[in-house]
């Protein structure tokens, strides 16, 4: 994947000195002179079938009068360079992770340094400087710049990579870009569109017919898929025997397994980490790594080297489906399905404000785009944990435009933000659901967020401000007036990162471990006692391994943290004292919450732990395993929870949950909102206690009635 980016660079790469032709050739780059790793590396790249078009896409790529060239292979990177006189490269990837990797590998083939000419910028790290010239970037972090700057930025040619995998930001950018109109902005900006060939005829004629650069496959060297008769009932299992079968046969080369969710990835890395040592009569026992958003730095070590004889074993899930070039992997074990957020309508669920976390087949392109994965000189084998039939019947040619799955409402605060476009009036490759954006409007009313033209309030624009989702962005605005910042910034940075728990305990002793940082209010003060925790552990790895903690989320987490209180710093917004576990601070940070989350409130009606969703008339059953995984299941479900996200799957699951007082909802919620809720028991008895409340206000005025009128602020 990444050798494209090093292909079209000025290197001449295609008449490049050899070895033994010049010992003084030079990077032009840097000025210093080639590694002999360069020249593995180039060899390798000069065999490749993208090689012949590379003259062809150079052409195409100067004369296009859009300035738009359709690329239509999962392979590449395809990266311009005019002697970088009018502004840098920059390489979009869908996802933060993908971006480091490609860089890291980017700068290795280029003979360069990363963070010097080759560099990467994602969430909470920018590895560029002034002399970068290529630089891979998040394409969300990319969609904040172009809307900043209402044009180009400091790119001069950019590569929106991975068209075909569909991300908000991705189909965004292109409707921007498109809307602009590349010609009438300086510098004369090119684009290149990488995908696959599924999605040409549509990139056509949204571009209106651009020029098409075809790069042939590598089918001579693809392995034949092989098809399990059945799905397995254990896919870890299965996953794990083949992996086990292929070291005992001495089959040579890396092997990369697909696995629908990171539950599932963190398990099969235990089971074959644990039973590889069965395999010393074969040699040294393979390395096993998991790659999926959670693993940060660490993919670094999916591009090292082991020791000699060892084999590397990857698994990972619908992540590497396109993003990662792993040229040593000779053997893929695909179980063809993915772990999705998505709706029973298959669009973000407007009603509920709620995501299902559904299991369905990866789409056509994404298999082919596995098998590849072993194309190789020597032979590879491609294992399809599924019946031929499964992908042929219920696969779609290609993976679902994301902008039809997700809430919108952050999308809309970006775009009010810097007053480009109705949301009605952007140009999208497949427009999203009118209720969706219909929806992500009142969900940024509630929030007042809108003025009552529908244009951002003051309060809006500072939500803008924070690389957070909006409710979260206001309950952290709540914080300044409840004297609760220092906490609220925690909990926002801890539920903005991975997951911090990798998986269920393994053991009684891991078990206890985690009991010890469960508190008692609920999941939201657990999640800030387990940071609190980590720093003082000095955020020691083997301390959050030994508690089943994700490392590189709590990480993450810390400088999300960092970059969210200097933000503050910076708007001038009033701070706070650390005063968690004190019974004043336990209410200011619930009224925070309240603030910002109380579109996320169930009731449970009968005691027996289904909660009751007051945005619909639908119910969540509390299993023991989905909700109380990581923490004991209290004595009694408690009557009204706050949540941070509902599921809807096999098991309905709130997570991330924390009992309230209903009188706080009433207090702090807009009276609007409650009187907009669908018809249902838990409306009545919200409108009945803001009856009552209200008339006891009139009585006597209250220290908590002018608690209130401060909080209001905000409103």
């Amino acid at each position: 994947t990444a050798t494209m980016a090093s292909q079209v660079l000025g290197l001449e790469e295609e008449t490049g000195p050899n070895p033994g032709e010049s010992e003084l050739a030079v990077n032009p780059f840097d000025g210093l002179p080639f590694s002999s790793r360069y020249y593995e590396l180039l060899e390798q790249r000069r065999s490749l079938p993208v090689w012949a078009a590379r003259f062809i896409f150079l052409e195409q790529l100067e004369s296009s009068p859009s300035g738009v060239v359709l690329i239509p292979q999962w392979c590449a990177e395809f990266v311009l360079a005019r002697g970088f006189q009018k502004g840098r490269v920059t390489v979009t990837q869908p996802y933060p992770l993908a971006a480091l990797s490609l860089a890291l590998q980017v700068a290795d083939e280029m003979d360069l340094t990363l963070g010097h000419e080759v560099g990467y910028s994602i969430p909470q790290e920018d590895c560029t400087g002034p002399d970068t010239l290529l630089r891979f970037c998040w394409d969300r972090l990319l969609l904040q710049e172009v809307a900043s700057t209402r044009g180009t930025g400091a790119w001069g040619v950019l590569v929106l990579d991975e068209a075909q995998e569909r991300s908000v930001a991705s189909d965004l950018l292109q409707g921007l870009l498109r809307d602009a109109r590349l010609g009438n902005l300086p510098g004369d900006p090119r684009v290149v569109v990488v995908t696959d060939p599924a999605l040409e005829p549509k990139l056509q004629a949204f571009w209106g017919n651009p020029p098409i650069v075809h790069v042939l496959g590598e089918t001579g060297r693809c392995p034949t898929p092989v098809y399990r008769d059945t799905v397995p009932t254990d896919r870890v299992e299965a996953a794990c025997q083949a992996v086990l079968e292929l070291c005992r046969k001495e089959a040579p080369g890396d092997v990369l397994v697909y696995l629908p969710s990171e539950e599932e990835i963190s398990l099969c890395c235990e089971s074959l980490s644990r039973d590889g040592g069965s395999l010393e009569d074969q040699g040294p026992p393979p390395r096993v790594l998991p790659l999926h958003p959670g693993c940060g730095q660490a993919v670094q070590s999916v591009y090292e080297d082991v020791e000699s004889g060892a084999r590397k074993v990857v698994v990972t899930h619908w992540l590497a489906d396109f993003s990662f070039s792993l040229p040593s992997i000779r053997h893929v074990i695909d179980s063809g399905l993915e772990l999705r957020s998505v709706s029973e309508r298959e669009v973000y669920n407007p009603q509920i404000r709620a995501e299902s976390q559904v299991l369905r087949p990866i789409s056509k392109c994404q298999a082919e785009a596995r098998r590849l994965r072993a194309t190789g000189i020597l032979p590879g084998s491609c294992l399809c944990l599924y019946p031929k039939s499964f992908l042929e019947l219920e696969a779609p040619p290609l993976p679902k435009p994301r902008v039809c799955e997700e809430n919108l409402s952050p999308l809309i605060l970006l775009l009010k933000r810097r007053q480009i476009v109705e949301p009605g009036e952007c140009h999208f490759l497949d427009r999203p659901a009118p209720e969706a954006l219909m929806q992500a409007l009142e969900d940024l009313d509630y929030l007042a967020a809108l003025d009552d033209n529908g244009d951002l309030s003051d309060l809006g624009v500072i939500l803008s401000e924070f690389p957070l989702a909006p409710d979260l962005a206001k309950a952290l605005l709540a914080s300044c007036e409840f004297d609760c910042v220092d906490e609220m910034l925690t909990l926002a940075a801890m539920l903005t990162a991975a997951p911090g728990f990798t998986r269920p305990p393994l053991c009684a002793e891991e078990a206890a471990l985690r009991r010890a940082l469960e508190h008692v209010d609920g999941d939201h003060s657990s999640l800030i006692q387990v940071y609190e925790a980590f720093i003082q552990s000095g955020a020691d790895k083997a301390w959050c391994q030994a508690r089943g903690l994700n490392w590189a989320a709590l990480c993450q987490a810390h400088k999300l943290r960092g970059e969210l209180l200097e933000l503050m710093q910076r708007i001038e917004l009033p701070l706070s004292q650390p005063a968690f576990g004190s019974e004043q601070n336990r209410r200011d940070l619930q009224k925070a919450l309240v603030s910002g989350y109380f579109l996320k409130v169930a009731r449970d009606t009968d005691g027996t732990g289904n909660y009751l969703l007051l945005t619909h008339k639908h119910v969540a059953q509390l299993s023991p395993y989905c909700c109380y995984r990581s923490r004991r299941a209290p004595a009694r479900p408690p009557p009204w929870v706050l949540y941070h996200s509902f599921s809807i799957s096999k098991d309905n699951c709130l997570s991330i949950v924390s009992e309230i007082q209903p009188q706080m909802l009433v207090e702090l919620a807009p009276p609007y909102f409650l009187s907009n809720l669908p018809p249902s028991e838990s409306r009545d008895f919200l409108n009945q206690l803001r009856e009552e409340m209200a008339d006891s206000s009139t009585r006597s005025e209250s220290p908590s009635t002018q608690e209130l009128g401060d909080a209001c602020v905000l409103q």
